[in-house]
């Protein structure tokens, strides 16, 4: 080693790295800073420093102060770090004259890879693939040559020859924009690198942006130290970087560096460098093409995620290499570059803050917290501290937070980046950690589906809320005196004005700052002031001009994102106080503008506009969903009409009133990237086959508040409607919206359970999907209704099982197990249709609601939901006096009580759940005059109409679904008892009836009593709260008959000794049917009501005179916000 004394040409976080760098290897170091950053964190870091004179950026471009301080320090070599002058060719060439070792790659190299179209060129000459283009400097008229031979259809990059960092670079898609973007890239290049002239090239769309980080020492020896994914960018500044590229395939990672290879030996290259670009779909949905695009003579912002992932201090290495030292010397192979150990991530922390417009602002102020986080896998280079005053002087940057996981899977390095992010503690300024927060948390990201546009068009999801910002940040700088304008404003690109103006200020200055001056306009007139700090890139009009409201007047462009300024009024442009170039603080006056009538409208302006034009991103939109909808998956349709069901659309459509349904998620597709291609996914994966949305229901019937409802759909044509990652995802978010909207649900659940083959899983352990969580959370919330046909198995099944009702088609098999499952747990081979057949799942209780097809589903499911819209305006009542003959004189003959309930009711309201379980109870959703009710009742077809465990359960669970949406109850009441004997008893009754007793009594809900015949002991009590003083009436038929267990039994056990003391048997049984006839006689309504307890003896055909009474005696329902019950009992 001989260099000794190390300079380094920059500030802030590289100065910092380096001189760590350089301590490690023994080497003194040298910083300087110019008169406004010498509280940074870099002067501290090194063994010596020096101050420029000067302030801003221009001092660190000063050439000859630069070197004079390199020279008067004793320094024999400079390290440029990246930025400033790292690519100046005229500097390396100056530290060659001056003896002076330049860390980086040679002059020749500087010169080739600085002029953007050389660099083109030397690409093609080494057969390496470049974009269409001209090489440059092009004329305006050559742009506009160039874009009209391109494809129709096709787009144009300008780009400036000797720029980087994005500017003087604009996409052109439409060819009325070429001449004023190309005059904008021309006089931004100029202002940013002293040269205007410019390159064209065909616009790669839809590309990834991949790098290859290239090593060369002088000797001819070249290899690489694999790639990075660079395509998270803004205005194409990088913002995340990655290595390796975690989502291109292996052979396209090769012929990359294959290329980048190929390229480096054949223009000799040396040291460090990075040859940049962009991958693309050639015609598939894989990315397998890709092409040169430009090469940076530099180290790069982003070459700490390679020095994680292969181990190598690329700095040290650069250090070495300028010192003469090979490739072998330093522990590098040309021809077996070093092994790959996980992934890295480094997100570049800027102080900023994005608007919920996307408008971005630096933010300055003095940094009152400041504390970066660590542990296993994390570095931060950053230079920020406690009481560090920020500048916009220079790039927002304030660290580089660098994660590493040696970990084969992507996710893990995310996660641990995430909880970095989430430790990291900076106060007193703002800064867009929230923002890579939701950055990495995005399923997009994190799953690989992302350009170079990715945060373009995802912006607004990226956008951190207000009230996540840490402390207090000052967004303006300091102003200079008598002006509007932000710093010096120097019309000259002579470093040497910058010290110029400095000594003119300090000879003029006071001892007090001078009041802030604002120019006024003539009178009448009216100022356009800026919107925000920033520089004037372009006026867009004259002084004289007239000029319409809304018309643009300027562009001004601040963290190098372009903001238009528009006019607010109409009238003649009178003044224009700046010029292009300018940096203006906020609300500075730009024009003054007299108020009047002008000749030009904002109808003229916008004349060319054809609203029915489709632009080229609607037009890919367009393209892209297209794949979801079923006219265009005829194949799939096929399939299901083969087996006679209809598509998971086909029932939206039908459940949903017309034109009401928006989808949620229509562009996801499985998390299967890993395994399979993008377009492979889009037209067999459309919505990850889950299709959800909002709608309304029986729209015709009740006001919008009250038909609205959450469609879920899970798509048997996709995985057989399996429960993919992404769908989970999505279900989540729909059904947080119902949880917050208080939605009703509607879930079409067939679907074969949990899906095994997706790859770009969130999670790794399975149980940690929350979406079983989210949904039973609506329990009691919402109205939940599950629909099926077909095959429904384990997760689908879950999800149907909670809800309160399960209307099921005839084809249908329901278990929480499929085949698969059962012969993997050793359990033997079913078909699914041996699994959960409706024969056993229907009686048993599982399906609440039996139908013909999917299409008798959708309606029996929206007319479920109407009982919990609200009351109809149109109805039409039966004849009530069929009531007095519908139960027999004859006490013991039996009668149909389905008819007693048909008629009380609205024609045509009557919807029984779970008809054939528990038949000893009907339970039913009625309308008496339009108001939604419901219903229980005694079956005397089944035990004389006595309660067993399974009525039981039927009638309570029912029960708790109409309290919990405030449902009034009307129970009909012919019951002996509850059920005896010992077959009864094994069945739980004594549990299972207590679950009725208590649900019952403790209903908020009002019960209306009708007694129709029995009214025996504890079964009668059950079916009414536990007394007849429970409900709000308890009325009986004269049918109607009261005893405290059935009569016979009661006789027998009452008056046993006195039947005992009757020796004669035929005297005796004679006296035993004369004692039950007389308690008959008592236990009549007519006579049993003399004694007060029921509230009256009515017509049998006033029973729905009292229910319309009852119902108008009510309050009106208080509105709800919370749950009245914790969840509604699923059995």
């Amino acid at each position: 080693m001989t260099l000794k004394k190390i300079l380094i040409a920059n500030r802030g976080e590289i100065a910092i790295r380096i001189a760590r760098a350089a301590s490690d290897m023994n080497i003194t170091t040298v910083s300087i800073y110019s008169e406004d950053d010498a509280s940074s964190l870099h002067v501290q870091s090194t063994d010596e420093s020096f101050g420029l004179d000067g302030e801003g950026v221009a001092a660190y471009l000063d050439i000859d102060q630069v070197v004079g301080i390199a020279k008067k320090s004793g320094a024999d070599s400079i390290h440029p770090g990246y930025g400033f002058l790292a690519e100046n060719p005229g500097f390396a060439k100056r530290c060659q004259e001056e003896g002076i070792v330049f860390i980086g790659p040679s002059v020749e190299m500087l010169e080739l890879f600085g002029d953007k179209g050389k660099a083109r060129l030397a690409a093609q000459k080494s057969n390496v693939p470049t974009p269409a283009g001209l090489e440059g400097p092009i004329t305006l008229e050559s742009a506009k040559d160039f874009f009209s031979n391109l494809e129709e259809g096709s787009g144009m990059m300008l780009k400036a020859i000797a720029g980087g960092g994005g500017r003087g670079t604009r996409a052109i898609k439409n060819p009325s924009e070429v001449e004023r973007l190309f005059k904008r890239c021309q006089s931004e290049a100029k202002r940013s690198f002293g040269n205007g002239d410019l390159y064209a090239e065909q616009l790669v769309e839809n590309a990834r942006h991949i790098e290859v980080q290239i090593i060369g020492d002088n000797f001819g020896n070249v290899t690489h130290l694999w790639e990075r994914e660079c395509s998270i960018q803004r205005r194409y500044q990088k913002l995340v970087e990655i290595a390796p590229a975690p989502f291109i395939t292996q052979s396209l990672r090769d012929q990359i560096i294959e290329s980048a290879i190929n390229l480096a030996v054949d223009v000799g290259y040396c040291n460090l460098g990075t040859f940049e670009f962009l991958a693309y779909q050639s015609g598939g949905s894989e990315y397998d093409s890709f092409v040169f695009i430009e090469g940076n003579a530099r180290l790069q912002v982003e070459h700490t995620v390679t020095e994680e992932i292969t181990g190598i201090d690329i700095v040290q290495s650069q250090i070495r290499l300028a010192d003469g030292s090979t490739l072998s010397d330093i522990g590098l192979d040309p021809d077996n570059p070093p092994s790959v150990r996980g992934y890295a991530i480094q997100n570049r922390i800027n102080c900023e803050t994005i608007s919920n417009t996307g408008q971005i602002k630096p933010s300055t102020g003095k940094i009152t917290k400041y504390g970066a986080p660590g542990g296993l896998g994390i570095r931060t280079d950053g230079f920020g501290y406690s009481g560090y005053e920020t500048t916009m002087a220079f790039d927002s940057l304030i660290a580089k937070v660098i994660c590493h996981s040696n970990s084969d899977n992507f996710l893990d390095a995310v996660n641990r980046s995430k909880r970095a992010l989430s430790e990291f503690d900076i106060e007193g300024v703002e800064t867009n950690i929230e923002f890579h927060l939701n950055l990495l948390s995005h399923p997009e990201f994190i799953s690989g589906n992302i350009t170079t546009l990715f945060l373009d068009d995802n912006l607004a999801e990226l956008i951190p809320d207000a009230s996540s910002s840490t402390g207090e940040a000052n967004t303006s700088q300091p102003l200079k005196a008598d002006e509007g304008f932000a710093g010096a404003n120097l019309k000259t690109k002579d470093p040497l004005a910058l010290f110029d103006y400095d000594q003119q200020v300090k000879s003029t200055q006071q001892e007090s700052e001078p009041e802030l001056t604002t120019p006024q306009g003539p009178d009448g007139t009216v100022n356009v002031v800026a919107p925000i700090q920033g520089t004037v890139i372009s006026i867009d009009v004259d002084l004289g001009q007239e000029v319409t409201k809304g018309q643009q007047l300027l562009v001004m462009e601040a963290m190098k994102m372009e903001h238009m300024v528009t006019s607010n009024i109409s009238g003649i442009i009178r003044g224009i106080t700046i010029n292009e170039g300018d940096t203006i603080r906020e609300n500075y006056p730009l024009f003054h503008i007299e108020e009047s009538d002008v000749s030009v409208s904002s109808k003229d302006l916008n004349q060319e506009l054809d609203p029915d034009y489709i632009r080229s991103d609607l037009q890919e939109l367009n393209e892209r969903r297209s794949h979801i909808f079923d006219e265009n998956r005829p194949s799939a349709v096929d399939r299901r009409r083969s087996k006679g069901q209809r598509t998971a659309r086909e029932n939206i459509a039908d459940l949903c009133d017309p034109d009401s349904f928006v989808e949620f998620g229509s562009l996801a597709v499985a998390a299967q990237r890993l395994r399979r291609d993008e377009d492979w996914l889009r037209i067999n994966t459309p919505a990850d086959g889950l299709i959800c949305g909002v709608g309304t229901v029986n729209g015709d019937m009740f006001t919008e508040k009250d038909s609205r409802c959450l469609a879920v759909s899970y798509d048997y044509t996709v995985f057989a409607g399996t429960q993919g990652n992404r769908n989970h995802y999505k279900q989540d978010r729909v059904y947080e919206l119902a949880h917050r909207f208080r939605l009703p649900v509607v879930l079409f659940g067939e679907g074969g359970g949990g899906r095994p083959g997706d790859t770009d899983k969130m999670g790794g352990i399975g149980m940690d999907t929350t979406t079983f969580t989210t949904w039973s959370r609506l329990s009691g919330l919402v109205p939940m209704v599950g629909v099926v046909s077909g095959r429904c198995f384990a997760g689908n099944t879950a999800l149907v099982a909670c809800c309160d009702v399960i209307i099921a088609a005839e084809d249908t098999t329901i278990a929480m197990g499929g085949p698969a499952m059962i012969e993997g747990g050793g359990l033997g081979v079913y078909t699914p249709e041996e699994i959960g057949p409706l024969s056993f799942q229907v009686p048993n209780g599982v399906v609440d609601i039996l139908v013909k097809d999917e299409a008798e589903g959708v309606e029996v499911a929206k007319k479920y939901i109407s009982y919990f819209q609200g009351a109809t305006e149109e109805w039409e009542e039966n004849d009530q006096r069929v009531l007095r003959h519908s139960v027999p004189e004859n006490r013991k003959r039996i009668y149909d009580m389905r008819s007693i309930i048909e008629t009380i009711a609205d024609k045509d309201s009557v919807l029984e759940i779970r008809k054939d379980f528990g038949i000893g109870i009907f339970t039913a959703l009625i309308r008496i005059e339009g108001k939604p009710m419901g219903l229980i009742a005694n079956n005397p077809h089944h035990l004389a109409g006595a309660i067993d465990s399974d009525a039981s359960d039927k009638a309570a669970r029912f029960l708790q679904l109409c309290d919990a949406f405030d449902l009034p109850i009307v129970s009909l009441m012919d019951c002996p008892g509850l059920m005896v004997g010992p077959e009864v008893e094994k069945t739980a009754l004594v549990r299972h009836c207590g679950r009725l007793f208590n649900t019952g009594a403790n209903l908020t809900v009002p019960m209306f009593g009708v007694i129709v015949r029995k009214a025996y002991g504890l079964g009668v009590q059950a079916m009414c709260g536990g007394g007849s003083l429970v409900p709000f009436f308890t009325v009986a038929w004269p049918t109607a008959e009261f005893a405290g267990m059935n009569i016979e039994g009661a006789v027998k056990l009452g008056y046993r000794k006195e039947l005992e003391a009757i020796e004669d048997p035929e005297e005796r049984i004679k006296e035993y049917e004369g004692m039950v006839e007389k308690s008959y006689e008592r236990a009549k309504a007519v006579n049993a009501g003399s004694y007060f307890g029921i509230d009256d003896v009515i017509d049998p055909a006033n029973t729905r005179k009292w229910l319309v009474a009852g119902l108008k005696s009510l309050p009106p329902t208080p509105p709800r916000t919370e749950k009245k019950r914790q969840y509604i009992d699923t059995w």
